[in-house]
């Protein structure tokens, strides 16, 4: 056996037992255990830690621990520029593109109405979204830590929030969602493109009283459901405004 000692900063305390937070703490590991075994071992997973410095250096997940190593685990950094420093993955996701397991449907399809593509289905094992997460480079989302452990989940965020809005606006914050967002592209739903269509085209598909009021028509050819700028599109218009920085959300 080796011993190390460890300290993890900010959020990431939030994992670890209470003895634990905001400390350092030695704590005995196995001869060749790596940096991510034990980090995992101690409650936090991987895709929550964003920089590993052993005795001060800078490592990777793979490793291997020796005896009397200092280890200080960090989350994403907000405003600290680590650029010179090896940051625990390969590289950030070109596409950002999600996957949310049982505990966040109200979070899926307010994903979806800001224009990101989220796969959500309440029935998935886990074995089935880790696959599919690493089949299509997807982002984890879900409120299951040991979820974010398994082996082929590159990337994913613990969401700590209960309520949908704030966890839309948690996610929009951990993972600077704003400048990225493209509101009302997507079936909240379906996950589908929805496209325009015309007027008459909306006539059988719609209630009368809509078509007096409105001319302005989008619809899924998934679910074939029709949408129209009335009075839920205005809540979701403000609510969108209000995480990607534009007008703050109406409370009245």
């Amino acid at each position: 056996m080796v011993t190390a000692t460890f300290r993890f900063y900010e959020e990431l305390n939030d994992f670890l037992s209470r003895p634990l937070r905001r400390r350092e703490f030695a704590c005995a590991c196995a001869r060749g255990a790596t940096t991510k075994h034990m980090i995992e071992v101690l409650g936090v997973p991987h895709t929550e830690v964003e920089l590993i410095l052993v005795n001060g250096e800078s490592v990777d997940f793979n490793h291997p621990i020796a005896d009397g190593e200092r280890i200080a685990v960090y989350p994403k950094f907000e405003a600290l520029d680590i650029q010179p420093l090896l940051r625990v993955r390969e590289k950030p996701l070109r596409v950002m593109r999600f996957i949310a397991d049982a505990h966040l449907g109200g979070l899926a399809p307010l994903l979806r109405l800001a224009g990101f593509d989220t796969l959500y289905d309440n029935h998935y094992p886990d074995a089935d979204i880790e696959a599919l997460a690493a089949a299509q480079q997807r982002i984890v989302l879900t409120r299951d830590r040991e979820l974010l452990k398994r082996r082929n989940i590159t990337h994913g965020c613990y969401v700590r929030a209960l309520r949908p809005r704030e966890q839309l606006r948690e996610v929009f914050d951990r993972l600077d969602l704003a400048g990225s967002a493209r509101p009302f592209r997507l079936c909240l739903m379906c996950n589908a493109p929805l496209r325009r269509i015309a007027r008459e085209d909306a006539v059988p598909r719609v209630p009368h009283g809509v078509l007096q009021r409105h001319s302005r028509f989008v619809t899924c050819d998934v679910c074939q459901r029709v949408f129209w700028e009335g009075t839920h599109w205005q809540r979701m218009r403000a609510l969108m405004d209000s995480v990607s920085g534009g007008a703050p959300e109406s409370r009245g």
